[in-house]
């Protein structure tokens, strides 16, 4: 919203002729993007891993079982029956074996708590205890991979263990890194591990073997997120302030989770308000040195406006090439506004900046080491 003397201002000049007004109008319009830009919401990578912390924190309360899978070994316990209680690993195609039951066991898609029925169920059927008790616990978790990479903290693997979410699964990888783009990537494979559990649970009960009431593993065979490949995005905005479980959605073994890295443009020099590194959208955004400008508050009283310049690496050199940008002669519209790229560097120096050139390597040297970055909120 423009303020109410930028208003009073538009209506004004409004009546003027028409020759006066449009040799004002460059002057009065980018006077006003500085304002419509200020009034962003930015904020720091720090505070935004803050926020997926807090938020995560909240998610982990909700503990239900994962169901088992592939890979994984379990340990039985057989109450008061020592010599039936032991260590298992479910095998490739789901089951496992068991003493003194003749058929394989299939365990994939199940939950420990079902299986801990079936496990019951059978010991009854095959006349070996009278009345089981038999508790089912994951010794190693193999078979729920998920990856998370592109710009967070800690890329890394994590095993899923029990029910997560988006948000768990970023905080355990430390949050995003400075560069994170605005936006998370979820890559879901119909052959991953969630989908053969199912199919392995599918094709026991069809051959009659998995006869269990396992309702939770039925709807996970029928869920479509796990029978045809997707490729989920998500706003990083949307889900830290929304709350809707529809951005924080629930994450199985077998997917990808990526954080495109977008970027940044640094704006340094004693001519501007707010120095620092600014995170751009999405990667390949288009940001001009008024944008810039703009992001960074604007001009202060003593900028040497075009005496500024763009510092920008050079990839055949190694070097960094040093663009002059005359950004009042931008703003008077004499020139074309310059596009800035990622790690580009514009320097303002003020009015006491006489060596602009060596004031801005200075800042060069810096940047990366000690400046500020801020992410804007859309």
């Amino acid at each position: 919203m423009l303020s109410i003397a930028m208003k009073f201002a538009f209506r004004r000049v409004a009546d003027w002729p028409k020759a006066k007004l449009a040799s004002f109008l460059p002057l009065l319009l980018l006077c006003a993007v500085p304002a419509l830009y200020g009034q962003q919401k930015t904020e720091t990578p720090q505070q935004t891993n803050e926020k997926i912390q807090e938020l995560a924190a909240q998610e982990r309360t909700k503990v239900h079982d994962v169901p088992v899978g592939t890979g994984d070994l379990l340990h039985i316990e057989v109450f008061d029956v020592p010599e039936l209680s032991r260590d298992v690993r479910v095998g490739d195609a789901g089951d496992i074996s068991y003493p003194l039951i003749l058929s394989k066991i299939t365990a994939a898609g199940l939950t420990p708590f079902q299986l801990e029925q079936k496990m019951e169920q059978l010991l009854i059927e095959n006349g070996l205890v009278t009345h089981p008790q038999v508790s089912v616990f994951v010794k190693e978790q193999n078979s729920q991979p998920v990856s998370v990479v592109g710009a967070v903290m800690k890329p890394m693997v994590y095993q899923v263990i029990r029910p997560t979410t988006l948000l768990e699964i970023l905080a355990g990888a430390g949050g995003i890194s400075d560069d994170a783009g605005s936006v998370v990537i979820v890559t879901r494979s119909p052959d991953g591990p969630t989908a053969r559990n199912a199919a392995a649970l599918i094709g026991a009960r069809a051959n009659g073997s998995g006869s269990v009431n396992a309702s939770t593993s039925a709807s996970s065979a029928d869920d479509p997120l796990v029978q045809n490949p997707q490729i989920i995005t998500i706003r990083l905005q949307n889900l830290l302030e929304s709350g809707d479980s529809a951005y924080n959605i629930a994450i199985y073994g077998g997917d990808v989770i990526s954080v495109p890295r977008a970027g940044i443009v640094y704006v340094a020099g004693a001519g501007i308000t707010q120095p620092g590194g600014y995170v751009l959208q999405n990667h390949g955004e288009q940001v001009t040195v008024l944008k810039a400008v703009a992001l960074a508050h604007g001009l202060t009283g003593f900028a040497k406006a075009d005496s500024a310049v763009i510092m920008r690496n050079n990839p055949v050199t190694g070097q960094k090439d040093v663009i002059p940008v005359r950004i009042k002669q931008i703003e008077n519209q004499k020139t074309q506004d310059v596009a800035m790229k990622s790690n580009d560097i514009l320097y303002i120096p003020d009015s006491k900046g006489l060596k602009v050139l060596a004031r801005g390597a200075e800042a060069a040297i810096s940047i990366g080491s000690s400046v500020a970055i801020y992410r804007t909120a859309y």
